[in-house]
């Protein structure tokens, strides 16, 4: 039997509310496009940067490549973490590759042209929900290092065929919940993160039944509960980058 676990929700929110969001733009002098992703209390900062090559297994292919790095600063959790300087934590490989795959199901590639984009999305404060705000805000900031490549000339219009952002969703004592924050997601019987555009398609799912097995309505109504989520986000990039405007 799954421990019981009850609380007021951080910032007062009824259980289909997400924590305060913010979209910060062009935080970093020296990135092409960059954003600072705050979810509740849980901070990622977001840097895009293009190279003029892509990698070996990659050429002649006449098409560009978008990739992704992760990791959590050492002092982003109560307990200080380690840098990961002599190999790379699976966890974090996990998560880059999750924010590469959302941003190119987004991106023609051909129209890119043979460049390399990077994003790199560094914790700054972990509070549960790093790797949905880190999709999220690797969005804005991969728009707006791809507008500057077109205002520079590079390539004559924006290679971005829509929005893509993510959330998490979970059950906690028999609540389902949208959004978790770390105390929730630590007491959380399903666990679950979804991807998903702007048009309601759904990129990935990651869900576990962390303490108890969960059936088919109860998966149908966190991804309903998730879909409400995504919708919320790709509204605010809508906001900030003025995409499709």
């Amino acid at each position: 039997m799954a421990e019981s676990y009850a609380r007021e929700r951080s910032f007062g929110r009824a259980e289909d509310e997400m924590r305060p969001v913010t979209l910060t733009r062009d935080v970093m002098k020296n990135a092409l496009g960059s954003c600072l992703a705050e979810f509740g209390d849980t901070r990622v900062l977001c840097c895009a940067t293009i190279e003029d090559s892509v990698p070996g297994w990659r050429k002649n292919a006449h098409a560009g490549w978008v990739t992704a790095e992760y990791a959590m600063l050492p002092a982003s959790t109560s307990v200080r973490s380690k840098r990961e300087q002599n190999g790379r934590k699976g966890r974090s490989m996990e998560i880059e590759r999750l924010i590469g795959r959302s941003l190119r199901t987004v991106v023609n590639l051909r129209a890119l042209g043979e460049v390399t984009v990077t994003v790199d999305c560094d914790v700054i404060q972990a509070d549960g929900g790093t790797r949905t705000a880190s999709v999220t805000g690797a969005w804005v900031a991969l728009h707006d290092a791809l507008k500057r490549w077109v205002e520079a000339g590079r390539i004559p219009r924006l290679p971005l065929t829509g929005q893509v952002a993510a959330i998490s969703m979970g059950m906690v004592d028999g609540r389902l919940l949208l959004d978790l924050d770390y105390p929730e997601d630590s007491h959380a019987e399903v666990d679950m993160n979804l991807v998903g555009t702007a048009d309601g398609g759904i990129v990935e799912v990651q869900g576990t039944g962390e303490r108890v097995p969960f059936d088919r309505a109860r998966l149908d109504a966190l991804l309903d509960l998730g879909q409400k989520g995504i919708a919320r986000l790709v509204e605010l990039q809508r906001e900030v980058t003025c995409f499709g405007a």
